[in-house]
């Protein structure tokens, strides 16, 4: 058996090569199925040259233009480009042809030709086609609902494990050591000697309360003196409500000791903590001998630094008519306003200095002379701030 020549085996390896990569792959995607290539019929064996024209055959051979081989050199580069860009350009192969206008409600990865299972290319970012319908909103895409919240348990777990009294007893103890345990206070904000013309006095305003956050129970007490003589002195004691997070109502009974003859007042009125962090005080009070009165006090904590603080203070008192027995004429009877200077060296412990004038109105100044007293005058005051 002759051996093939070499013209055969050069031309059989240049086949092989000009093959594109799409045919050497094995598409056996859904919607991706390719036609096999078709077989070409083997080269037909090409007759032994005789020897007399192999010895003819000397140097490089040149094709004549015009000829076949001539034209099928010059095309063999063209088509071996031709067939590369066909093997990467897949929408030429058949049964990867796309519609310009897919159908709606139809995604890329439905359409005829381009099933894969588990991979749904509409969904993908940078997948959007045009002319497709944008994917609908899934899970936490979608837009808030408005449905009511669920209503919160009645019952408690914990009872089941420990027992209905032993849990009662538990969320009892939470509220009252966690919100709602009861504390007290007690506060002199004036305890002051007072130098005037004349003769000195001194002063006191002291309040304490007990309770907690709502519910409190609060006492006052008030007066000034002179060369150690108590001239007024006033307790109250009151029941005291919170009716928003600054401000409480307060109900109770007053009782003046001093001046004779002593005056039982039922009190109404209100305290708390105004805007910009002034401390406010209003009460109406009504006499067991049908007397009628109203204070409005006042004052503020202005910090120049942490330990030394300015307090103005402002008191006013009212009459719905004349008193000549305790001394107090209807209008405006007399009025306080001070300035003090203190110097916490504890935030309980605060000692002070200032001023403060006073002046009685009306009737009441009159009263005040007839005694033989001045209706006004000016204080210089020293004393303590302290609060337990």
């Amino acid at each position: 058996m002759k051996r093939p020549s070499l013209i055969l085996v050069a031309g059989a390896a240049a086949f092989a090569l000009a093959q594109p990569a799409s045919a050497q792959m094995n598409m056996n995607m859904p919607g991706m199925k390719m036609p096999a290539p078709k077989k070409k019929a083997p080269p037909a064996k090409k007759a032994p040259a005789k020897k007399g024209a192999a010895k003819a055959k000397t140097g490089t051979s040149k094709t004549r233009p015009g000829t076949k081989a001539a034209t099928a050199r010059k095309t063999a580069p063209a088509k071996a480009r031709t067939q590369k860009a066909a093997g990467q350009d897949m929408s030429n192969m058949p049964g990867m042809e796309m519609p310009a206008n897919p159908p709606a409600g139809q995604s890329g990865a439905s359409m005829p030709g381009m099933q894969m299972p588990g991979h749904d290319m509409s969904s993908m970012p940078g997948m959007q086609m045009p002319g497709m319908p944008a994917a609908e909103a899934a899970g936490t895409d979608l837009p808030a609902g408005n449905a009511p919240p669920p209503p919160p348990p009645a019952d408690h777990a914990g009872d089941a494990v420990y027992g209905a009294p032993a849990m009662a007893m538990g969320r009892e103890h939470l509220q009252t050591f966690h919100g709602g345990q009861k504390m007290f206070q007690l506060l002199n904000n004036i305890m002051e000697y007072q130098a005037r013309k004349g003769r000195d006095g001194y002063e006191w305003d002291s309040q304490a309360w007990y309770g907690g956050d709502i519910n409190r129970l609060w006492l006052k007490s008030e007066g000034e003196g002179a060369s150690g003589i108590i001239e007024r002195t006033e307790v109250q004691a009151l029941y005291s409500r919170a009716i928003d997070p600054y401000f409480n109502l307060q109900g109770g009974v007053r009782y003046d000791f001093k001046p004779n003859p002593s005056r039982v007042y039922a009190t109404l009125g209100v305290e708390g903590l105004a805007p910009n962090f002034f401390e406010l005080e209003g009460a109406l009070f009504l006499s067991n001998k049908g007397e009628l009165m109203a204070r409005a006090e006042g004052y503020y904590d202005q910090r120049i630094t942490q330990r030394l603080i300015l307090q103005p203070r402002v008191e006013l008192n009212f009459a719905a008519q004349n008193s000549p027995e305790i001394g107090v004429g209807a209008g405006m009877s007399d009025a306080e306003i001070g300035l003090r200077l203190r110097y916490d060296i504890r935030r309980e412990f605060a000692p002070y200095i200032g001023v403060q004038y006073q002046r009685a109105f009306g009737a009441t100044g009159r009263y005040l002379r007839e005694k033989g007293d001045s209706a006004g005058q000016l204080e210089f005051v020293a004393g303590v701030r302290t609060w337990f």
